[in-house]
């Protein structure tokens, strides 16, 4: 299987990406054309604004290799703002005026539910990077996520809390309510979760997405402390609530997903972070590939004068989108040819549908029946500002 997949890597091309993002335009002979709906502004721009200088790497690594099929492999992007409506207009521009070949992104789940709708409605595959609202593509003709759940990753958070001998026997929520995944979190994922795990789970208290102060939450947590304060949030809450946590002598461990999977996090919580447990699908140390894969990043960001230099889950993830569709495209011997464009795109689908066991940045990687990535699950703990690797589950097979 291995020897399979083998053409697609080749030496990793350093420098600035050489085939980014460009103008519109018809679809060149020598060229195959990705579309990438990003949130290059928005509320997501924090998880997002890096995941281009993912995908550029994979690109510069793939047209160095000699392209797919004899041809260079680029994207053109189109900015959703993290805007569902604005998600739409973008997957039409891309899918009927740039006639791409099959789309990355969009990111958040919200922008998912709709994106799946329009792209089973023009027949094209869109692949997100981090949406993870559970089933949210399961019904999907075309649509698929390069993510798995919130529920299969948490299970095994809670599995590994118990095998390590970690305190877990009571547990709080604490959600914003006016974010998608946030609210699934808060309200579906963690509460039912935790109890599965034998997790008494004492009370919950929600917030507003930007919300800057959390003292009256953190009060209703601090009257009746627990072991565990499940978070259904973004990263920048999860440092207002742990800070407010500590001010007001709460010592609970805080335990999330992936929404505060941010590298740079346990830096930005500080000592009052240490202890915090989430789930990831990359850990930047696991092997040689993925240090080097971090390295690249770092450089390019830094050049590029970036706020964070440290690849997170959803660059690798971008990183490995761009790796499968050019697989799919060499097994589908996709030409690129404007009068075959419905014809391979469909192709392109169904080649990923058979996909198993791809070596993938993030490891083995398969796509289950709900068209989810079945992807390993990495179980990481902030300590002393970053975040160090608790426990491994291998990929469902």
């Amino acid at each position: 299987m291995k020897q399979k997949y083998a053409k697609l890597w080749g030496a990793v091309a350093l420098g600035a990406g050489l085939w980014a993002a460009g103008s519109s335009g018809a679809l060149a002979q020598s060229e195959l054309l990705l579309g990438f709906l990003t949130s290059d502004s928005g509320p997501f721009v924090t998880l997002a604004r890096t995941n281009e200088l993912a995908a550029r790497i994979a690109l510069d690594e793939i047209n160095s290799a000699g392209g797919v099929n004899g041809k260079k492999l680029r994207y053109i992007s189109f900015d959703t703002a993290g805007n569902p409506g604005q998600t739409v207009v973008g997957l039409r521009k891309l899918a009927e005026d740039d006639k791409v070949l099959a789309v990355i992104g969009p990111l958040s789940s919200g922008q998912v539910t709709v994106a799946s709708a329009a792209g089973d409605r023009i027949g094209i595959v869109t692949m997100s990077m981090s949406s993870s609202a559970p089933k949210l593509v399961a019904n999907s003709k075309y649509a698929m996520r390069n993510t798995s759940d919130e529920a299969y990753l948490f299970e095994r958070l809670m599995q590994s809390l118990k095998a390590k001998g970690i305190a877990s026997a009571t547990g709080a929520i604490a959600y914003a309510n006016d974010d998608t995944i946030s609210r699934t979190l808060g309200e579906k994922v963690l509460p039912a979760l935790m109890k599965k795990a034998g997790v008494d789970v004492k009370l919950s208290v929600d917030f507003k997405f930007a919300a800057f102060d959390l003292s009256a939450q953190v009060a209703q947590l601090k009257a009746n402390p627990t072991d565990l304060i499940g978070i259904g949030a973004p990263q920048e809450a999860a440092v207002k609530l742990v800070q407010e946590l500590r001010r007001q002598g709460h010592k609970g461990r805080m335990v999330g997903g992936t929404t505060i999977n941010d590298p740079e996090l346990p830096a930005r919580m500080g000592k009052d972070g240490d202890g915090t447990v989430i789930t990831s699908t990359f850990f930047a140390d696991l092997n040689d590939r993925t240090k080097r894969f971090s390295a690249e990043f770092e450089k390019r960001a830094k050049a590029a004068k970036m706020e964070r230099t440290q690849a997170s889950q959803f660059d690798a993830a971008t990183y490995d989108i761009v790796q499968y569709y050019a697989w799919a495209m060499k097994e589908s011997k996709v030409t690129g040819e404007p009068k075959r464009l419905a014809e391979e795109r469909t192709a392109i689908r169904q080649a990923l549908g058979r996909m198993k066991n791809f070596p993938a940045l993030e490891g083995a990687i398969s796509f289950g029946p709900d068209n989810d990535a079945l992807k390993p699950a990495y179980i990481i703990e902030a300590r002393n500002g970053k975040w160090t690797l608790l426990d491994t589950h291998p990929a469902p097979r």
